[in-house]
This record gives C-alpha cells, structure tokens and sequence, in this order.
C-alpha cells in the first residue's frame, strides 16, 4: 500500500471548518438514544445476544431506528465479542449499505461512512490491517469525525507505523477545533489500540 499517497488524501480532508460535531454523527436524537440502549445492553454479562437483536428489529418497527441504523446495530452486535459473527456482521454491512443507497437524502455520504466503518472494524478483527486502513481511510474521507480519524490512527500503529500515526496526529492537531482535539485525545486515552500515542498528548 501506498501509505503517503494515502497520508495525503487524509491530509487534504482536514480543514477546520468541515469537521462534525459529535452529536451530528447520528441522525437524530431518538435514533441515538436508542442506539446508545442497544450499546448498554450488550454490555451485560447476561447479554442474550438473539434477544437483543429481536430489540434491534423492535426498535425499527417501532421507528425509533432506520434501516441504516437497525444495520448498524445488528453489525455491533455480529462483530461484538459476545458473538463475533464476522460472517453476519459483513452481512450486515452490505444490507446497510443498500439501505443507505435507498434511503439517499442529504445523511447519504455519513451512512456511506459508517457502512465503510463497519467493513474497516471486520478488517482489523481479521488482523488485516491494510484493508482496514483504507476503509477506515474512506470513512474518514466521507465523515470526517475524531472517530474515524482514531481508527486510522489504530491501524497505523498495528502495522508498525508509529512515526506516520504520530506526525499525522500533529499535522491534524492545529486544524481540529477545541472540542474536537479533546474528544480524539479522550479516545487515545481509553483505547489500549492508540496507548503508543499517549506519550504525545497535551500534558
């Protein structure tokens, strides 16, 4: 892989001003509150992961999710280690897709770019990091949140990429506002797959 050809894409979607504020990732309040319940849930140590998906599907008849977002969820609950159905959550992924196709409207580039998200996370379980670097990449492109820039920043470091996840960590530092910049160092807090950047942070 072409790493600084794909640094520089990166690279040219950082702007100050493009940026979502994380409330914007999901459509709208009831959609995350209910994908915020699904998220509790399957933190359970009794989780019944069958039952919870029944609640996914519930939830969608009730409309308190959309059919990207009911994908969405029934891929976090494949994927999750409770089940980890990679085979599921791919195919989850790809119904989440044609939803998203389907759906269209002004949201389509930030469903696109949690399909591409999703197929990045069964990449990295898989341990193939090359491929998840790009679709993490793609997802970043579409939607560009601290998030996603994490998962870039996860994949490099696996391959061994310290000095590409560090300098790109500072090039985005001067363009993401405040709020943005604290919300990425929260994740390379608490995320054991970013803890080599940690000794990068602000003190």
């Amino acid at each position: 892989m072409d790493y600084d050809a794909l640094l520089d894409r990166i690279l040219r979607n950082v702007d100050r001003d493009a940026y979502l504020p994380l409330a914007d990732v999901v459509a709208d309040d009831e959609q995350r509150a209910a994908l915020a319940e699904i998220g509790q849930a399957l933190q359970a140590p009794d989780v019944d992961a069958d039952q919870l998906r029944a609640r996914v599907r519930a939830m969608h008849q009730q409309g308190r999710l959309d059919a990207v977002h009911k994908y969405s969820a029934l891929h976090v609950i494949a994927a999750s280690p409770v089940v980890r159905d990679l085979e599921e959550a791919a195919r989850m992924a790809a119904e989440q897709e044609m939803a998203a196709i389907n759906l269209g409207g002004p949201r389509l580039q930030h469903n696109l770019a949690s399909v591409e998200r999703h197929r990045g996370v069964i990449a990295f379980l898989k341990g193939s990091y090359e491929v998840a670097l790009d679709y993490f990449s793609r997802a970043f492109e579409r939607q560009r949140s601290p998030g996603n820039l994490a998962n870039v920043l996860a994949c490099l470091l696996r391959l061994g990429d310290e000095a590409d996840a560090r300098d790109l960590l500072v090039q985005v530092r001067g363009a993401f506002p405040p709020s943005l910049t604290d919300a990425l160092d929260d994740m390379i807090r608490r995320d054991p797959d970013l803890a080599l950047l940690r000794p990068h942070l602000p003190s």
